[in-house]
């Protein structure tokens, strides 16, 4: 490996020679003699007009003689074909010729943009490509798109092995020819014969050819879209171009929202749009995004990573700002990651100074309220508020691990801004435990992978008693922790509700059967309908212990459950097939 390449530094191949080759001589002689040769980016030349270059830091004439018809022939006939996108190349090379015509179909305007082999240039998202996970890079045009992807498809093929095949609609990615330029490395390139005809290339390139990632340049068509979604759910990663500048964009974009998810509007019921403090009708995402990250390249040296896309989605359809990651590298190759929090005063988050003080969210409009249970041998010494003081926050968090109370809240109140629904930081507990809880009883929480954005932090008390980093940063932070003995249906049940305010520890919750079904099946349902009637009419009311049919082991494992929802004792007896539970009352 090249020794640049081993530091993180890019290198750059760019053939420029090629390019002067098919330019007109008193052109070619100007560049040539040019100090700003090397970064140049397009010579634009129009019929009657002085010929242009292009450069980062603006444009320059390079003759005071116009254009003519014969030089403008002069380049056309030393270039390939022009396609029906009116783009052409230079075989071999990453350069790019596109063309103007006027009325009659005559070329009157051609723009011939350098191309060049950026190696290293992916070091800032390096680790998110390794993920396997498909990746949307946005951007203005000429930021760096399409030669960020040519490296991702070289480094997927070569460094990291895998089978990729690249749509090039217009031979941008790989350049002009059949054969393709040596920046991909191994990875494979299907030319498409019309710019409308992509998407079919790209169902085909899955169909035809194997391939582990897709690369693909400029999604811009509605039937592209609907390609890339039926090849990312048949488990092939992507790695994608779409013109935009933000994942704002792309949200007001009917033609490709659905890139990540779609949106779709959503009327709620009279009690959800109370909880949710909002209208009646929403704006929610639709299906789960094509794209599982995007990267917003703001200049070639900065980008904008959305780490999590539907996350993203979701907070910005609440109208609330996301917290954004931003990546910078500097000339030694040294990569910066940043945490950019939300613009103070927009949307509603961080009010200015002088603005009046309005209460708004949980913990400011006091729903989150401290915990006042304290352990009595603390409490005959000092008032809660002196040992709240004086023991401090860790210490409190200790003692509250042995109580019967599995939840301890910061006693913290603030205006923080957060909007319903209760952002929740889940640590240590299956997320599909927690989601099939808030979606079976219409919760009004949302789960985060920020801990920026959560409202509360909900653990295992096993993981979190040891881990004095996760409580330094919610003494920080001032997010509430509150925490479960396992991480079982009930205890997950009864905790978000009481989270919510919503429990009352004397009073069982009525049990709804389908937080504990696993299928749904007609047996399941049968065997909690059975547990719950022997709880409900016999153990409860008369204090008796009663025995169930024998059930096997995976539903007896659903009937613990539901009985420890009642906050009651259960356990296995006999041998199998006639292994069975029996419930003790209280």
């Amino acid at each position: 490996m090249d020794e640049n390449l081993s530091l993180g530094r890019t290198q750059i191949t760019d053939d420029l020679g090629d390019l002067l080759a098919v330019l007109p001589e008193s052109i070619r002689i100007a560049l040539e003699r040019h100090p700003k040769l090397s970064i140049l980016i397009e010579v634009v030349m129009d019929l009657g007009r002085y010929p242009e270059a292009r450069f980062p830091d603006g444009a320059e004439y390079l003759s005071e003689v116009a254009i003519t018809k014969a030089e403008l022939q002069y380049c056309v006939d030393r270039l390939g074909s022009f396609s029906g996108d009116n783009r052409a190349g230079i075989e071999r090379t990453l350069h790019r010729i596109s063309c103007m015509r006027n009325r009659t179909g005559e070329i009157i305007g051609l723009t011939c943009r350098v191309g060049r082999a950026v190696y290293g240039t992916i070091n800032m998202i390096r680790d998110l490509v390794e993920t396997g996970k498909s990746i949307l890079m946005l951007g203005r045009p000429g930021v760096g798109k399409t030669t960020a992807l040519r490296e991702i498809a070289r480094v997927l093929a070569d460094e990291l092995g895998k089978r990729v095949v690249i749509i090039d609609t217009s031979n941008e990615i790989a350049g002009d020819g059949d054969i393709p330029h040596s920046a991909i490395g191994r990875a494979r390139r299907m030319q498409v014969a019309r710019p409308e005809l992509q998407h079919q290339v790209m169902i085909e390139a899955v169909e035809n050819h194997m391939p582990q990632v897709i690369v693909i340049d400029e999604i811009g068509t509605e039937l592209e879209a609907l390609a890339a979604r039926t090849i990312a759910e048949r488990g092939v990663q992507l790695v994608g171009t779409a013109h935009g500048n933000k994942l704002e964009n792309l949200l007001k974009n009917p033609t490709l929202s659905d890139l990540i998810g779609g949106i779709q509007a959503v009327t709620l019921g009279d009690e959800e749009a109370r909880r949710r403090a909002s209208q009646k009708t929403v704006l929610e995402r639709k299906s789960p995004p094509t794209f599982e990250i995007a990267v917003e390249m703001q200049e070639r040296h900065q980008w904008v990573v959305h780490d999590s896309v539907a996350e993203m989605v979701d907070t910005l359809l609440r109208g609330r700002q996301p917290t954004t990651q931003l990546r910078t590298v500097d000339d030694t190759g040294k990569v910066t990651i940043v945490r950019q929090l939300p613009e103070p005063g927009k949307n509603g988050l961080m009010p200015p100074p002088d603005a009046p003080k309005s209460p708004r969210g949980w913990r400011s409009t006091g729903r989150m309220t401290p915990i006042a249970t304290m352990p009595t041998t603390l409490a005959t010494n000092a008032s809660q508020a002196t040992l709240e003081a004086d023991l401090g926050f860790a210490q409190l968090l200790e003692q509250n691990w042995d109580s019967d109370e599995a939840t301890y809240s910061e006693a913290v109140t603030g205006a923080n801004g957060e909007d319903l629904p209760l952002h929740v930081y889940p640590y240590g507990i299956g997320r599909d435990e927690l989601e099939q809880v808030i979606e079976v009883l219409n919760l009004p929480v949302v789960l985060t992978k920020d801990m920026g954005n959560a409202d509360a932090v909900l653990a295992l008390r096993t993981h979190i008693k040891n881990h004095s980093k996760l409580r330094q940063i919610s003494k920080v932070r001032q997010v509430p922790i509150y925490s479960v003995k396992s991480g079982t249906i009930p205890q997950i049940t009864r905790t978000l509700r009481r989270m919510l305010h919503m429990d009352n520890p004397g009073i069982p919750e009525e049990a709804d059967l389908r937080l504990f079904t696993q299928h749904g099946s007609n047996d399941e349902v049968e065997a909690l309908e059975e547990a719950r009637l022997a709880v409900e009419q016999i153990v409860i009311p008369k204090g008796q212990p009663v025995e169930l049919l024998p059930r096997s082991s995976t539903v007896r494992k659903m009937q613990h459950e539901l009985i420890e929802h009642y906050r009651l004792k259960s356990a296995s007896f006999g041998d199998e097939p006639n292994r069975r539970l029996r419930i003790f009352p209280a």
